[in-house]
Order: structure tokens, then sequence, then C-alpha cells
């Protein structure tokens, strides 16, 4: 916005704008006021608003100014940087940030450089880059801090290109850049994923002789960790003098981030024996120690935390996400409970947590509590309700989420987060046997990422429609979409599920060949289910003897169980045999074998099995179902007696029973 513009906005709509502002001055608050309004001196009036921008009180000190205006103090050099800081600190008001624009120049400031150079720190943080690009270039002086103020704009709103201009401009005026445009223009290179020109940065810092400055330090190392580069980091931070704990936080983090565990952990050893650890590193390695379900190291941080008095509301959160992947469900819902304030990062912890517990009831019960407490759902907990209620089958309550999201407008901004949840609720739906619905919900989503595809070719997979499957991925490779391992595995799986001997094997081939993905032993299962199912069993047993991964138990049951189908019971042994030495306890595989034998009238061998299973005292894990009654969901297991009303249920089933023996004699 030009200075002619500004200087139009009239008097009544400025002193409107202040006093639109929430957060007057207020009894109570930890500053001091009551007297300040009668204070005339300009300095006072700015210790008071830099006291409250220190604290956190940005509307206040907004309204302090208002007040200072009002009480006929005149601002001067030091008190619009100082509001500028506050309303950089406040999201989406950059009319605010217009309204003390035009009063610092009408002040007689439009030439102050202090003041433009937080003046385009308001426009930035508030979104409004090019109308702090305006006050760039009518700027008739500039230091550095300008140029790196509007560089760190045009870095945060992803124009790289037009940031790494403004260096070359930058030096060409004869300026050099300071350690902070070095580390704002490195973090642009990480956020670009440009390997190669942070590189080129990397040796302009040693060329400039930054190379030994801490942020910039860290900056580098921030930036090829993000990159990937773990060898880079490690080299270089071996190289580093005098390691700061910030730097040691980078290089935990980045193992932990890689799944690197034992480099995690190896560097938190080394990095006691420099500095103490904060409780940042504690929380990365917390993470680390997660994946790994380390439990007995992930309780020694735990004492280290709790001795160092490091366990903040972050640490907290840790610690409770950590018990939970663990399996200690109990002790992490101790530590939840125990929590004084829950902030909704924590209750989704806990709902992931209930959610990968196989607690799915208790995921709706605490999501339930949520509300009831206030809270209103993100994002992140929407889509973990979404995946309790696939796992419970419950239609209902999906449709109920799903209709939430619309009507909150949670599905329409098209970002990643989006992405993730419209592909938890169409998963949702091809779970919950309403395929249609399923793809309704993969066209909304406005950006289309590989797991949102592989969720829909999954969907069909399950549904047995292989052939749209197929077509499916036809359309996503023509939109030039690669696809990953998972998306072959649900291909594959839809081909077996749809008998598509030819269309599976190409499939297969063309994983291999085109896009150079080795195959696991998922999807070495799959081929041989596919093979098993058509009948061709000699070819299904040369897939397991010439793969060059490990067979496991899953392909010879694959196997096993299309020798039952077509009847083999040679073939079928010899795959019973092998897994038996894998699994020896799984005795869904013995019945397997012995209703094989039995389909080809060996009875004396049936009845060797079925007297092997029982001299074993196996027992096969009874599986669960799940009805809903009027929006409650009842679980039961085959012969369960937990319910309170047992007994009517089962004098229910009694009579069923009867009508059906009534109905097949007439």
């Amino acid at each position: 916005m030009c200075h002619a513009a500004l200087l139009k906005a009239s008097a009544f709509a400025l002193k409107r704008r202040f006093r639109s502002i929430p957060g007057r001055p207020l009894s109570g608050n930890p500053i001091a006021e009551p007297k300040a309004f009668l204070i005339p001196s300009a300095r006072r009036w700015n210790s008071l608003i830099r006291a409250h921008v220190d604290s956190g009180h940005f509307h206040t000190a907004l309204s302090l100014f208002s007040a200072m205006r009002e009480g006929g103090a005149r601002p001067d050099h030091y008190t619009f940087p100082l509001v500028n800081r506050a309303v950089s600190s406040l999201a989406s008001r950059i009319d605010v940030g217009e309204a003390i624009h035009c009063l610092a120049i009408k002040a007689g400031f439009a030439g102050d450089v202090y003041f433009c150079n937080t003046m385009m720190e308001a426009y930035v943080r508030n979104g409004g880059v090019s109308t702090a690009r305006q006050v760039f270039d009518e700027m008739c002086l500039r230091d550095v801090v300008s140029w790196t103020s509007l560089i760190s704009g045009y870095a945060h709103v992803g124009d790289f290109d037009e940031a790494f201009d403004l260096l070359h401009r930058m030096r060409a005026e004869g300026l050099e850049p300071s350690p902070v445009t070095l580390a704002v223009l490195l973090r642009a290179c990480c956020a670009a994923e440009d390997v190669v020109g942070g590189c080129q940065l990397h040796g302009f810092v040693i060329k400039m002789g930054f190379g030994g400055h801490e942020l910039v330090q860290n900056s580098i190392l921030t930036m090829f960790s993000k990159l990937s580069c773990m060898e880079v980091v490690q080299k270089l931070f071996d190289d580093t003098q005098n390691r700061s704990v910030a730097s040691w936080n980078i290089l935990v983090s980045m193992y932990s981030s890689m799944g690197d565990v034992s480099g995690a952990i190896d560097s938190f050893e080394k990095m006691k024996t420099e500095v103490s650890p904060s409780s940042e590193t504690l929380t990365s390695l917390l993470s680390a120690l997660a994946k790994s379900e380390d439990l007995r190291l992930g309780k020694k941080a735990h004492c280290h935390a709790v001795k160092a008095g490091q366990v903040d509301a972050v640490m907290h959160a840790s610690l409770v996400d950590f018990y939970a992947k663990c399996g200690e469900l109990e002790f992490a819902v101790q530590l939840y409970e125990e929590a004084q304030t829950k902030s909704s990062t924590l209750w989704c912890i806990m709902m992931w947590g209930f959610l990968q517990n196989g607690e799915f009831l208790e995921t709706v019960r605490l999501f339930q509590r949520m509300q009831e407490a206030g809270f209103m759902p993100g994002k992140d907990a929407l889509r973990v309700l979404v995946m309790a209620c696939s796992h419970l089958g419950v239609l209902m309550w999906g449709k109920g989420i799903h209709g939430y999201s619309i009507r909150n407008n949670t599905l329409e901004a098209g970002g990643s987060d989006d992405t993730a949840l419209g592909t938890s609720v169409l998963n949702m739906y091809a779970k919950c046997g309403s395929i249609d619905f399923a793809r309704r919900c993969f066209d909304r989503i406005a950006e289309k990422d590989i797991v949102a595809w592989t969720s829909m070719v999954e969907g069909y997979a399950v549904h047995g429609l292989g052939m749209e499957a197929l077509d499916l991925f036809c359309r996503m490779k023509e939109e030039g979409v690669r696809p990953n391992s998972v998306t072959f595995l649900s291909l594959l799986s839809a081909c077996s599920h749809s008998g598509l001997l030819r269309e599976g094997c190409e499939l297969f081939d063309c994983m291999v060949t085109r896009y150079c993905i080795s195959p696991e032993i998922s999807h070495y299962t799959c081929l041989v289910d596919l093979l098993g199912r058509s009948g061709r069993l000699g070819e299904a047993l040369d897939v397991i003897t010439g793969m060059i991964v490990e067979p496991d138990g899953r392909i010879w049951g694959a196997l096993l169980a299309s020798c039952r189908t077509h009847s083999d019971s040679v073939l079928g042994n010899y795959a019973a045999k092998k897994l038996f030495d894998l699994e020896p306890d799984n005795m869904g595989y013995q019945v397997v074998l012995s209703n094989i034998f039995a389909g080809d009238q060996m009875w004396e061998e049936t009845e060797r099995t079925r007297k092997s299973m029982h001299r074993e005292e196996l027992r096969k894990k009874p599986g669960w179902s799940c009805v809903q009654v009027k929006g409650m969901s009842d679980v039961f297991v085959a012969g369960d007696k937990s319910h309170p009303r047992v007994g009517k249920i089962y004098e229910v089933l009694g009579c069923l029973a009867r009508q059906s023996e009534e109905s097949r004699e007439c």
C-alpha cells in the first residue's frame, strides 16, 4: 500500500479499528496499569507497552497505544516499532498493521529505517509480503535487517527464487548478509528440498567466515538433517567445536526421525559426557524409543526427566505417547489423568494410544469426554475417531463424523491434513461396506497423494472389484502419480480376489522391471495366493522356493489354503509341515490341514491331526462381533457370558434356533 493511500484513512476508522481489539487492561494483570493513563511522557508509555509485549499481552499493548494517543501523548521513535512487535504476534490482523503504518507516516516516521524494518516484519507475519515489498522499495536507506526481513518474507511464502535474487541484489549494493540472513536462506533450502543449493550456500558460508557461528552452524546441521544427509550431518557435527545443547538436539532428533534408534541412543549417551540433556533432547529420544518399543530405556529417560525437573507439558505428552506405543496402556492412562491441564494435543495422543492398542470403544468415549471438556476437535482427532469407527464397523457413527467435518469445512481447505482426514473417511466407508460412498469421498479430495490413491485401490480390492482397481491405477499413472510398494500390494490383492491371473502377473513384473521396486514377503504372498486360487499350485510353490526373501507363515498359509480349495493333500501336508516349524502354536493351520485330509476322505490322518491338537492343548482364538442398536455398540465373543443381559440374549438365540429348525422341517 502506497503512502498516499494510507494517508487517506480517516481518524474515525483508525479509532474504530483500535477499539475493536479485545483485551483492554483488566484488573489482575500481572503488570501494573491503573495510573498509566495519567502519565503524559512517551517514555513512560513506551515502558508500559514494552512490558505488555514482552509478557505476551499483545492486545493489551495495542489498547495502551490507543489510550496513549487519546491522552495526548505523542509517539516517538521507539513507540511504533514496539507496537509493530505486537501486531507481528497477532494472527490475520493486517488491517491493524495498515492503521499503524498510516499513523507512523502522518507522524513523520516514513523514512525511519528502524520503523520500516519492524513494519515489514508485521506485514510479513500477517501474510502481506507484497505490501512489505512496497515498504521496502520506498525506503531511501536500507540496512542488513531490511534485506533480511524481506528475504524471510519470501522464504516464508515459498518464493525461494525471489529470496535468493534478493541476496544477489543485496550484495550488489555493497551489503553482505549477516548470520541471521544466512540462517533464513538455509531454512529456505531445507523447505525447498534443494540439496544442491544447500551445498552451495554451505560453501558460501565458509567463504564468508561464518562457519564457526553457532546460529549458522546449527542451521546447516538442521538443513542437512531435514534433507536426510545423515553422513554429512555426522561429519559436520564431529568437526564442530564447542557443541551446544541445540547442536546435540539436532543430532538426536535426526536419528530419531530417520528411525535409527541405536544412533539416537548413542548420540544421547555421548551428549551426557559434554552437556546436560534438555527436555527437547529427551522428547526426541522418547520418540525413537517408542518406535523400537524399548520400555527399559524409556523408563530410564522418564526417571532422568523427573530427577532433572524437565517434565513440562510437551514432555508429559511424549511420555503418554511412549507408554501407549509400548503397550503399557494402563500406565499411559494414569499419566494422562495426572496432567493438570489437558491440551488438545494430549487428548489426541491418548486417543491414538487407545486406537493403537485396539481399544476402539475407549477411543470414542475419550472423544466424548474431550467434547464435554469444551475442546473443539481438530483434524487429527477426527481422523482418529474415523479410524476407530472403521475398526468397529459402525457406519452410522462414521457418517456422523463425516457430516460434522463437512459442516465445519474441515475437508475443504485442500492441505495435507485435509487429505489425510479425507483418506481416513474413504477408508471407513470402504471397510464398512459402502464402496460407492468411498469413491465419492475420494473424488472430493482436492490434493490426492499416493496414500489416497492406494487407499481407494485397496477399497476396491477388499470388495473384489479388481477391474475397477486396475482402471484407477491407469488413471493414477495418467495424472503422474508414482506408485509405491503398498500400491502394488493392494493391486495384487485386488487381482487375487477377482481371479485376474494374467493382470496380476503383469503387475508383479511391472513393479520389478519398470518401477524398480524390490518385492517384499507381502508381494510374494499375494502372488502365491493369486496362483493358488487359479489352481497353479506347482507354480506357487516355485515362487516360494525361488524368492530372495525368507518365507514366513503367511506365505505357507496362503499355499495351504489353496491346497484345501483344490484338494491337494500331498502339497498341503508339505506346506503344513513348513508352517508347524514356523508357528507351532497356531491352531488355525492345524484345522485347515485336518479339513484337507477330511475332504480327501483320509480319515486316519484327520484323526491323527485332531488328536495332536488336543494333546498339545491348542486353542483357537475366538472371533468377535459388534452389534449396533440405537446408536450403542455391543461386542460379543463366541461363548461369551459377560454381557449384563446374557440370559435374555441366549433365550432369543434359542428361540431363533428352534424357529430355524422348524422351518427346515416344513
